[in-house]
């Protein structure tokens, strides 16, 4: 009789590895995606939003902008170059309020508050402030890259 719990056991010792392993797995992607956001984040505001948005979209990405979709990182580019505005300085800040990621680890979302701001060449200072929510998607090479925007 005890020969036939043997298998019993190994079954439920080898359940709950995985699940630890799985659960490791999430946890080590959250933080690998919030990183890769406050990185994305700092880029943006140091180095300027298009050259922070064209570094960390993936090749398949989507954004949703003015109900239009600019799908893929070339028409990202040409999306950023059409619509550069010289006489305005104009800075985004972000920072996630939550992540999520898959139980695989390989594709999460965040979400938060924005603010955009914008100063005229008159010195005028406009601000808006709203909600984002960026899906990310963990790359071959394991850097991760947002496809939704």
């Amino acid at each position: 009789m005890r020969l036939q719990l043997i298998p019993f056991i190994l079954l439920m010792l080898f359940m709950a590895c995985d699940k630890h392993s799985e659960q490791d797995i999430v946890e080590t992607s959250k933080n690998e995606i919030l990183t890769t956001e406050r990185d994305f984040a700092e880029m943006s505001e140091k180095e300027g939003i298009s050259k922070a948005f064209l570094f960390y979209a993936a090749e398949d990405v989507v954004l949703m902008r003015g109900n239009k979709l600019v799908k893929g990182k070339k028409s990202l580019q040409s999306y950023f170059t059409e619509n550069k505005e010289s006489n305005k300085k104009i800075s985004l800040t972000w920072k996630p309020d939550f992540v999520e990621v898959s139980k695989s680890g390989d594709l999460g979302y965040t979400y938060g508050k924005y603010v955009v701001r914008s100063t005229d060449s008159l010195g005028v200072v406009t601000s808006q402030d709203g909600i984002f929510h960026t899906v990310w998607k963990k790359q071959e090479n394991g850097e991760w890259r947002f496809v939704w925007d």
